[in-house]
């Protein structure tokens, strides 16, 4: 784990057990109502790379690189798959709202205030305004 005091790297084994690593992401981050609506969407967001961009190869792992600046949280997501396509990167919920599977996008977006996809689209950077 490289750290300084603005940025660090973090690998987690693609696996669904984040609870302790989301808990070291969110170390930093004081406000408890802001914790739990950034918790939210890390969830979401990892879940996204285990499950669709490693697609649960337990072999493969997630790396985050947490960059605190003096105005935002940031946390750069990366995933070892393909990447999602440009038009799956969507902002809506699912038209049929039992599907098992559809919000995670929505609900990053809500709990962020800037998403962003790298080209490739296996990276997604997700930033919060302190």
């Amino acid at each position: 784990m490289g750290s300084s005091k603005n940025w660090a790297v973090f690998i987690h084994p693609s696996t669904l057990k984040l609870a302790s690593f989301i808990e070291t992401l969110l170390e930093p981050v004081l406000c408890k109502e802001t914790a739990k609506k950034i918790e939210l969407g890390l969830h979401e967001a990892l879940v996204n790379a285990v499950v669709h961009g490693n697609l649960s190869n337990p072999n493969k792992v997630i790396r985050v690189r947490r960059i605190l600046t003096p105005k935002w949280f940031v946390w750069q997501i990366q995933d070892e798959g393909l990447g999602i396509v440009k038009n799956k990167r969507v902002s809506s919920l699912p038209l049929n709202i039992d599907v098992n599977s559809g919000r995670g996008i929505y609900l990053i977006h809500k709990c962020f205030d800037d998403v962003r996809w790298s080209p490739k689209g296996n990276r997604l950077q997700l930033s919060l305004k302190k």
